[in-house]
């Protein structure tokens, strides 16, 4: 099933405006995503410092503004992205105030890219996190407000331009592509195997899903009890997209 287009109210469609030059569109974005960055700058605080967390939403936006202004950053997946150059100010701010360092030429140190979080550097080794890189942005971006954050599709609905409905279905496309990718690592960079093999092992994560079509999935069966190398990396079922949710923010 196919979602409906997205609209000018999207974030994605709000992004594009932006790069374009409405600054009103980000004034939009800034509205609907501000509680979500400053609940996360002061979980990373403390709640000490209310005027700290403050900052560093101030400081991401401003950034994240930025970037896009000059066309880098997320074409979808706002929140994510942003909540990213939230952790990155909080953690800059943090070691600021370990060592001062006072200098006019702040273009030196600060090049206004606030994406080299430290925080995820071991995740992104993981196979969780390698399945959900692989995925498509419309698809990393509705798993994280739907599994990381816990909305409801009707809830996320007018952030991805969709009716209630197609953010339900992208959600539950998205949930199927990640259980496949997940499985899909396990057999991923085997290096040198039979030609006849790789076109089975480079489906096998969907072959165990379910998610092809009858002759291929017949075809595959038929190599997997021939071949007991190929049988042997048959990955089993995936984690709970809720598990590697908590993979994700780890």
């Amino acid at each position: 099933m196919e979602e409906p287009a997205t609209t000018g109210t999207g974030d994605a469609a709000l992004i594009s405006r932006v790069r374009d030059g409405d600054v009103s569109a980000y004034a939009t974005l800034y509205e609907r995503h501000l509680a979500a960055a400053r609940g996360l700058a002061r979980h990373l605080t403390g709640g000490s410092d209310p005027a700290a967390a403050e900052d560093a939403v101030q400081d991401a936006f401003a950034k994240v503004l930025g970037v896009l202004r000059r066309g880098a950053g997320p074409d979808t997946g706002f929140r994510p992205y942003l909540l990213t150059a939230v952790r990155r100010s909080v953690y800059d701010r943090r070691r600021a105030d370990r060592r001062v360092h006072r200098t006019d030429r702040i273009e030196e140190f600060d090049q206004g890219v606030p994406f080299e979080d430290p925080a995820l550097a071991e995740l992104e080794r993981s196979m969780i996190v390698q399945a959900y890189r692989s995925l498509p942005d419309r698809w990393q971006e509705v798993l994280w407000y739907t599994e990381v954050e816990g909305a409801r599709p009707a809830e996320i609905a007018p952030l991805l331009g969709l009716s209630a409905n197609g953010a339900a279905a992208l959600a539950y496309r998205a949930r199927e592509g990640l259980r496949q990718a997940y499985l899909q690592t396990h057999v991923a960079d085997l290096g040198e195997v039979r030609r006849e093999c790789r076109p089975v092992l480079e489906k096998l994560g969907s072959f165990v899903r379910g998610a092809l079509a009858g002759r291929e999935s017949r075809r595959i069966q038929r190599h997997l009890d021939g071949c007991g190398r190929c049988k042997g990396l048959q990955p089993n079922s995936p984690p709970s997209t809720r598990r590697c949710a908590r993979g994700w923010v780890r």
